[in-house]
């Protein structure tokens, strides 16, 4: 991962509900949160939650589908693991395991 893209990421989640959503969507897996859904569960208004959704979406960390007439929200697991990979690459000298940080791997989400 790019260092750009890294500060993208980060900058995304640097905001109190922006990073509880992304949080809910990560519990939800491939099956994503409805837009209205993710305003209800965090007590948001919709046209705030919207922009919070933007914001996450332009930097690459989640993406959405239109079902009926709902917009379904999911995590990018690619991007959610190269971020997480991004910040451990220099743990201890480049052995992240003495630190006690486990590397994500590609078998699963994270």
């Amino acid at each position: 991962m790019e260092t750009k893209h890294a500060i993208s990421a980060l900058g995304a989640l640097a905001q109190e509900h922006r990073l509880a959503a992304f949080r809910l969507l990560v519990r939800a897996g491939n099956d994503g949160i409805a837009a209205g859904e993710l305003a209800r569960q965090l007590s948001i208004p919709h046209n705030t939650m919207s922009s919070h959704l933007t914001t996450l979406s332009q930097a690459g960390l989640i993406t959405n589908t239109r079902e009926g007439r709902s917009i379904i929200y999911r995590i990018v697991p690619d991007a959610m693991r190269d971020l997480l990979g991004f910040l451990a690459d220099d743990c201890c000298h480049g052995r992240p395991e003495l630190c006690g940080i486990v590397r994500p791997s590609n078998d699963g989400c994270c």
